[in-house]
């Protein structure tokens, strides 16, 4: 491969590149897009799901304005591959984050794939789904030598209290 400026400055080209060109760039997207819709929670590279990211989040967004909006359901029909997820993209996803104005997705890194590509691996999902969480909550553990001390100086000034009184 010669190494030559158009190799060495982008011109323009801001997005991944995923797949074989751009209209196959935007089928890989539709797909993936559909299946976070209809599982709410999917497995794929980190590249592909942090540029999913977007467009999960635009999607909201305009299903936030309601089914009656042209441009909403233009922009649904368009990304969801399979039209019956539409209805659930309207009447599930959008009023669960209509409190929300951002931040309605979760991308959280897995470890790499074990074939032979060793790719970075990520899931992507949408806050609020039926799921059990991805790191589960860390319990306070009292044998650490912090909440030991903690503990000791929480009796010390139990013990101080009273006897100033």
């Amino acid at each position: 491969m010669r190494l030559t400026l158009q190799m060495l400055i982008s011109h323009g080209r801001m997005a991944r590149r995923i797949g074989l060109g751009p209209e196959s760039r935007i089928n890989i997207l539709r797909n993936i897009l559909t299946g976070l819709v209809r599982h709410e929670r999917i497995e794929t590279t980190a590249g592909r799901a942090d540029e999913v990211r977007f467009y999960a989040e635009k999607l909201i967004d305009y299903a936030k304005k309601g089914d009656t909006d042209e441009k909403a359901m233009k922009m649904a029909t368009f990304w969801l591959t399979e039209k019956d997820l539409v209805p659930k993209l309207f009447k599930v996803l959008a009023p669960r984050f209509e409190t929300q104005s951002y931040g309605y997705t979760r991308m959280v890194r897995i470890p790499n794939r074990l074939n032979l590509d060793r790719a970075h691996m990520a899931v992507l999902e949408y806050k609020g789904n039926p799921f059990p969480p991805l790191y589960p909550v860390k319990k306070e553990n009292e044998l650490t030598l912090l909440n030991q001390l903690l503990k000791g100086y929480r009796e010390e000034r139990a013990q101080e209290l009273p006897t100033k009184a």
